[in-house]
């Protein structure tokens, strides 16, 4: 037997660390993800994990003892701590206040730990992500390798099922919610959205469930649109832009995504698909209300949005109604 037959389907191997650095990231791993899990404040666990993957513990303790430090010191110093720091995210009228102030706080543990030399040592990478994932997500299954420069709306919103792989780069926007599948891959630079803006006022914000089923896999770059649904098994080509619903086991590429074949030997388990791919994001849209008694409301673009061709709009619409029946 060739070696070519011998390795097929075979695209990687095992790598171990040497036995005292397999050690000391075991007992760092557990022992941050034993106070992540106790009574302890998150707040204080993230600053003093951080202080000490900086490298940073002798200024720390300088500034803690009163001594001086540099402006710039100081603010480097205050930042490992993210009661200290503001995100994106943090300006989103909807979000879950309880839920958002918890996930921010380890949204800001992975963000840094990203900045770290550690964050390119992939086995240890791979579990420290692996360990806040299962605090950060709503769900996440085992044996899952998250890639560095991954980023997250606010991390709560997001499910993940077993042997998922999350490449460098990924956006994985939960502002609405994500559903991810046993065995899903994302390539690297890949955006998944559950969130959409109104065509003419996008301050007005829409959230919809996005849905990557068992299996799938999703090309380098592409994106996903809010909303839409990669059916088990399916594929995404790269730089793909999808708004919609991909059947199982069809291959979708292109601007806008459409289906241009069936996965070799799942053609008779396959639907068959017309021209375009079915829209179904109003079945999975997200309402909520927002209580504007507890935050100031505001454009933050403060445009005029009256159209001139209002009136001739409104006429459009009630022809095409008319048409329609």
């Amino acid at each position: 037997m060739s070696v070519a037959a011998e390795s097929e389907g075979v695209t990687k191997r095992h790598v171990d660390l040497p036995a005292d650095a397999e050690s000391g990231v075991e007992s760092f791993v557990e022992q941050v993800d034993e106070r992540l899990a106790s009574e302890e404040d998150t707040c204080a666990v993230v600053r003093e994990t951080l202080v000490d993957l900086f490298g940073d513990r002798e200024a720390y303790e300088r500034w803690q003892a009163g001594e001086e430090v540099s402006p710039a010191e100081r603010v480097r110093l205050q930042g490992y701590d993210p009661c200290n720091a503001t995100l994106e995210s943090e300006y989103y009228a909807e979000k879950d206040e309880d839920a958002f102030q918890q996930s921010k706080y380890l949204q800001w543990l992975w963000r840094q730990f990203d900045d770290t030399p550690m964050a390119d040592n992939i086995e240890f990478a791979l579990r420290f992500r692996q360990m806040l994932a299962n605090h950060l997500f709503a769900e996440c299954g085992d044996n899952c390798r998250f890639f560095k420069g991954i980023t997250f709306t606010y991390g709560h919103n997001i499910e993940v099922g077993d042997n998922v792989v999350i490449h460098d780069d990924v956006h994985l926007d939960d502002r609405g919610k994500l559903t991810l599948g046993d065995r899903v891959s994302v390539a690297d630079s890949a955006h998944v959205y559950s969130h959409d803006h109104d065509i003419v006022d996008q301050t007005e914000v829409f959230n919809y469930h996005t849905v990557l089923e068992d299996d799938v896999r999703l090309g380098f770059d592409s994106m996903i649109r809010a909303g839409s649904k990669v059916g088990r098994n399916a594929m995404v080509g790269a730089k793909a832009i999808l708004q919609g619903d991909v059947p199982a086991h069809h291959v979708v590429v292109g601007t806008p995504a459409r289906s241009v074949r069936v996965k070799p030997g799942w053609k008779s388990v396959a639907a068959e698909v017309e021209d375009r791919l079915p829209d179904n994001r109003e079945d999975r849209r997200i309402e909520y209300d927002l209580d504007t008694t507890t935050f100031d409301e505001f454009d933050e673009f403060e445009r005029d949005l009256s159209p001139p061709d209002a009136d001739d709009d409104a006429v459009d619409a009630e022809s095409e109604v008319e048409a329609e029946e």
